[in-house]
């Protein structure tokens, strides 16, 4: 059967699977990433779990991958297939591709952006399935995007598009480690949430899904901090949507799980703001975290597509 291996790598775990043609899961499997033994360390467990997995499709599909996809956080340059910079790994400049592909016999390896890589699966066979023009926003320790147009996810000249988080939304606020004071994931991340309900209630321990919790029973000072985290994102949306008219915004991470709490307020924000623009959809995604695996898989079936019509054509 034929497959691709799709590999997902984060800070502490890496997400794998086997893909079929039609998308399906035809195997699974996770592994730490070894971060605490240097990004050499890293680079290795991801050619080796990478390694397994084309042995497995060997041994139970009768073939090995054809193909391959790999996310990865940080600053990646996808055209030359290298990943230039990783805060949490700890790497620069890794040409990730070359040494995959070497790994895995030759075949072809795609390398993509974890975010814009999740935004892919989203916006192709997740919530934003059918939409010409999506933004996805995942709400985690940090914020990023991803811009989908006509079934592909916009990377930028440098590969910077889509960092939603870095829109400055509170002019001279809370300072950023990327350097700029008041930028958007200062203020409605899951993590800002954590900080300022933590604070807010006296307990140390409390994070954004408690606060969550006690905005739905009624907690007013829960409710102030989860408003201004709404707002702060509703601002920060309004401004994405008034340059890139996308037709759905789909929200992700960690904070998305409050479901209603958040969707019901942040629609109506983002409603009350809009002057001449056009209301999107916002959606919840759909594909939780699943969605780095399928979307690093749909990078390696492209390759292959873009191979076989190479191979057909007169």
């Amino acid at each position: 059967m034929r497959h691709v291996i799709a590999l997902d790598v984060g800070g502490t775990g890496m997400k794998a699977a086997l893909v079929g043609a039609e998308g399906q899961l035809l195997h699974r499997a996770r592994r730490a990433t070894g971060r605490e033994r240097g990004p050499d360390a890293v680079v290795e467990h991801i050619l080796g779990f990478a390694a397994e997995l084309r042995a497995y499709g060997e041994e139970h599909y009768g073939e090995p991958a054809a193909a391959a996809g790999v996310a990865v956080p940080g600053i990646v340059d996808a055209e030359r297939g290298i990943a230039a910079y990783s805060a949490n790994l700890g790497w620069r400049d890794v040409p990730l591709r070359d040494l995959l592909a070497a790994r895995l016999g030759g075949v072809p390896v795609a390398l993509g952006h974890d975010v814009r890589t999740g935004g892919l699966a989203e916006g192709r066979i997740g919530a934003g399935k059918g939409a010409d023009r999506f933004l996805f926003v995942p709400l985690g320790t940090g914020i990023a995007g991803a811009i989908g147009i006509d079934g592909r996810v916009e990377a930028g000249a440098h590969g910077f598009a889509g960092e939603i988080g870095h829109i400055v939304v509170r002019p001279g606020g809370t300072p950023c480690p990327c350097g700029q004071t008041g930028c958007l994931e200062r203020y409605a991340s899951a993590a800002a949430v954590t900080e300022a309900w933590a604070a807010v209630s006296g307990d140390p321990g409390a994070d954004a899904a408690d606060c969550a919790k006690a905005v739905a029973s009624g907690d007013p000072r829960a409710q102030k901090v989860w408003q201004e985290a709404v707002d702060a994102l509703a601002d920060g949306l309004v401004t994405a949507l008034t340059l890139l008219d996308p037709r759905t915004i789909i929200i992700g991470g960690g904070l998305a799980e409050a479901g209603e709490t958040l969707f019901t307020p942040l629609r109506e924000a983002v409603r009350s703001r809009i002057t001449f623009q056009k209301l999107p959809t916002i959606v919840p995604a759909a594909l939780g975290d699943t969605a780095g695996c399928l979307g690093a898989g749909l990078l390696a079936w492209d390759l292959l597509t873009s191979t076989d019509r190479t191979e057909v054509a007169p």
